[in-house]
């Protein structure tokens, strides 16, 4: 992940965790007054007096899922069996952990003019669900298209939330797409593919038209490092600019 310079550092407890989807959990903590970030960004995490760790330390970067306007940090993660995750897992509620940042570069971009094509696999969904929060919470006359590939519907992390958000903000479309339903136990009636050309192709069509946008969408990848390689590499294949594709890798979640 990319950093900029300016931080701030704080300590903040520990409010609620949840199971999101299988084997990822969300954890929310306290987030303090008038402190803001710009949705797509993350944030370093450090276990304070953490009961073990391990060669990986105590320090973990999550981009930020939680939109803004919401009254505390989200942080979603695959949960590893590592020392930093166990203890995230089964700290109290009320415990401290220090917090810093905000760091990053993956933010919305301001010309309302260009859709937003946000490409996610996997835990990569985490930025994207600040950005699109956010844009139907302060109401962002951008429109964006969100692509979501997962295995299964089990590992989808905020699935209904991100369907339910069509409803909210009428500038927003979402496309969510299985790639192993032998292995679910849910029923699915949506894509199945990969995110390749083809896919793309097919829901970017409507946007080919005045009425949709006045200049090219700028693209936002974000997932395992072959991923987004291999999406950048559908994009520039396809005559997109690369100044208009925009990534964030996530190894070793």
């Amino acid at each position: 992940m990319s950093t900029t310079d300016v931080s701030t550092t704080f300590k903040a407890r520990l409010l609620d965790r949840r199971e999101v989807a299988e084997q990822t959990m969300a954890f929310l903590f306290e987030k303090p007054p008038g402190w803001t970030f710009k949705p797509g960004q993350f944030m370093d995490l450090t276990v304070l007096n953490p009961p073990e760790t391990d060669a990986e330390g105590n320090t973990r970067g999550f981009s930020v899922a939680s939109a803004p306007e919401e009254d505390h940090l989200m942080f979603t993660t695959r949960m590893r069996d590592t020392a930093c995750k166990r203890a995230l897992r089964s700290m109290p509620i009320g415990t401290e952990v220090k917090i810093e940042g905000p760091f990053g570069n993956l933010t919305l971009h301001n010309n309302v003019k260009r859709p937003a094509i946000l490409l996610a696999g996997g835990i990569g969904i985490t930025p994207f669900r600040s950005m699109v929060v956010h844009a139907a919470k302060a109401k962002l006359p951008h429109k964006m298209v969100l692509f979501y590939s997962n295995r299964r519907p089990e590992d989808a992390a905020f699935l209904t939330e991100f369907k339910a958000l069509e409803r909210e903000n009428p500038n927003y479309h979402f496309v969510p797409t299985m790639t192993n339903m032998e292995g679910s136990q849910l029923p699915w009636e949506g894509e199945r593919s990969l995110i390749n050309y083809e896919l793309i192709a097919k829901y970017l069509k409507p946007l080919a038209s005045p009425a949709f946008y006045e200049s090219g969408p700028i693209y936002y990848i974000a997932g395992p490092p072959q991923m987004v390689v291999g999406i950048r590499s559908v994009l520039t294949n396809s005559g997109v600019d690369d100044d208009d594709i925009r990534t964030e890798e996530f190894a070793g979640y």
